[in-house]
Formats: C-alpha cells, sequence, structure tokens
C-alpha cells in the first residue's frame, strides 16, 4: 500500500515538474518579445490547449481532434511569427547567458535618456520650423499604440532617434515627408504613418498635418503630436484632440519635459492587477463594511 502511495506521489510531482518546465519555456519565449500582440496569440494557444486536454479526458472525441489539428497549425504559424525571438533564445542558450534569460524584459530594456530625447526632438522642431519644413510627430507616452489606430501604419524603421534623422525624414526630397513619424522611447519606430483625420470642428487656417494630429490623440490619449507648419513655419501641439497652436520653443521644452521624464516603458502585456485596485474597484470594502454594520 505504502508503495502505491509513493508511485502516485512520484507521478504527481513529475507532471507537476512538466506543467511547470513547459510554463517556463512560454515564459521564456515570450520575455524575449515587446509585442503585446504575441502575447494574446500565446494566450489563445494556450486556451486550445487547454480545451484539448479537457475534451479528451471528458469523451468528446471529434472535438479533440478538430482542436488538435487547430493547434498544430497555431504552433506552425507561431514558429514563423516569433522566427527572431526563437533565433535569440537559441543564441542566449548556446552562450549559455542562461540570467538574461530569466530577467523580465523591463529590466533588461536599456534606459532611456529622457534628457537627450528631448534635446534631440527640440533641436530637430526648431530647425525645421525655423526653415519651414512641415513635419507630424507622435510621441508616444503611456501604452504602444495598436497599428490598427492608424489608417496606414507606413515603414517600419526602429533607429535610434536623432535630430539628423528626424531632418533626413522630413525632407521634401524623401519619400517619407508627407506622413508622420511614430517615436517610443529613444527610438524612431515608423515613418509615413499616415493618420485619420479629425471630425472635429476646427479654423479653415490649419492644414491636413494638424487635422491628423487632432484626429490620432483624439482616438489614442497615451500619446501628444508635435506638428510644423510648412506654410508659416510655426509649432503646434496636439494632445486628446486639442490642439495648442502657435507655441513658442520653451513652451515646447517644458511639454516634452512634462511629458517624457515622467514616461516609463510599458512591458510586455499589462501588468497584473493589483490586490488594492481590485478591492477598490469592485467594491469590497463598501460590501464588508455594510456586512458588519447589518450585524451590529
Amino acid at each position: 500500500m505504502q508503495w502505491f502511495i509513493n508511485i502516485n506521489s512520484i507521478a504527481f510531482v513529475t507532471r507537476a515538474i512538466d506543467i511547470l518546465a513547459v510554463l517556463g519555456l512560454i515564459y521564456l519565449m515570450l520575455s524575449l518579445s515587446q509585442d503585446r500582440r504575441t502575447l494574446l496569440m500565446v494566450r489563445g494557444i494556450i486556451f486550445l490547449l487547454i480545451a484539448s486536454v479537457i475534451s479528451d479526458r471528458i469523451g468528446l472525441r471529434l472535438l479533440n481532434f478538430v482542436l488538435d489539428k487547430l493547434l498544430i497549425g497555431a504552433a506552425v504559424a507561431m514558429a514563423v511569427i516569433l522566427q527572431p525571438e526563437l533565433r535569440r533564445f537559441l543564441e542566449r542558450l548556446g552562450r549559455g547567458d542562461l540570467l538574461s534569460l530569466i530577467q523580465s524584459p523591463a529590466s533588461r530594456r536599456s534606459i532611456v535618456e529622457a534628457d537627450s530625447v528631448i534635446a534631440e526632438i527640440l533641436e530637430a522642431v526648431v530647425e525645421l520650423s525655423q526653415n519651414r519644413i512641415g513635419a507630424l510627430m507622435i510621441v508616444e507616452t503611456g501604452e504602444p499604440i495598436d497599428d490598427r489606430d492608424f489608417s496606414v501604419p507606413g515603414v517600419r524603421l526602429n533607429a535610434l532617434l536623432s535630430k539628423e534623422l528626424l531632418h533626413t525624414i522630413f525632407q521634401t526630397s524623401t519619400l517619407l515627408h508627407d506622413g508622420a513619424i511614430l517615436i517610443r522611447e529613444d527610438r524612431v519606430l515608423a515613418a509615413g504613418v499616415i493618420l485619420p483625420i479629425s471630425e472635429r470642428a476646427a479654423s479653415r487656417e490649419i492644414g491636413t498635418r494638424h487635422r491628423a494630429a487632432m484626429g490620432i490623440t483624439d482616438r489614442v490619449r497615451d500619446c501628444f503630436c508635435i506638428v510644423v507648419s510648412e506654410e508659416t513655419g510655426s509649432i503646434a501641439i496636439a494632445e486628446n484632440g486639442i490642439l495648442d497652436r502657435p507655441i513658442t520653443n520653451s513652451r515646447l521644452r517644458e511639454v516634452l519635459e512634462t511629458k517624457l521624464n515622467n514616461y516609463r516603458p510599458i512591458p510586455l502585456g499589462r501588468t497584473v492587477p493589483r490586490f488594492n485596485w481590485l478591492w477598490s474597484n469592485l467594491n469590497l470594502k463598501n460590501l464588508v463594511s455594510r456586512k458588519s454594520s447589518q450585524k451590529k
């Protein structure tokens, strides 16, 4: 009898280690990616996996067959989608760099030098304004913007932000000067981004760039836009669908310092809500206090 109990205990421990190992591998793979949509896709595969196991346990053979085929297709798709992450994972594993695999993405991410980013943007905008070169910049201040919020996502760059790069993009001789650029942390993620036009009533003096800045900031709250007018060289800031124009160089510096000095990169996916947040949102305090008063 004792031998049988020991066998069951060993089987349970083995099963637990097996599950934890799979979860650990999934975490290591996700830690190499900064795309939130990748996390959502992995969640979908986990859901299919759980559904497949449950259908097999309760004897739903046809459903289990279909789910197994879906899992095979999803696994192949994920291998293609996560090809860069798989390559980085295998390279670090081959180098024996296990510590970097365990660390979270936020701890491995280089710290953004806010002052240098502010200086580069400020110098570029001022010079563009003096030369009357039109420009439109989207600067993220929170959760990453989904590409579906744009009319056209533009051309992917993922280049280090610099004054020279901004000047080059917005030169009228380049193919990308008509669209907007997307700035995240110290990187220019994309150029030639086409933004939705605001439907709000506005002055007839403003052009398409200003209306586009109003449109994207009205749709996405965690960003603001910097606009340089091609006709007058004036600088404008758009936030929450509202346009502030014209503004001075000192006012632009003040906005950049306020927004970017307080900005911290968002890690992969949303952070897990704290218990205090859950406590307050579900009104558990009120429920407990109400029950205690009824007992009295």
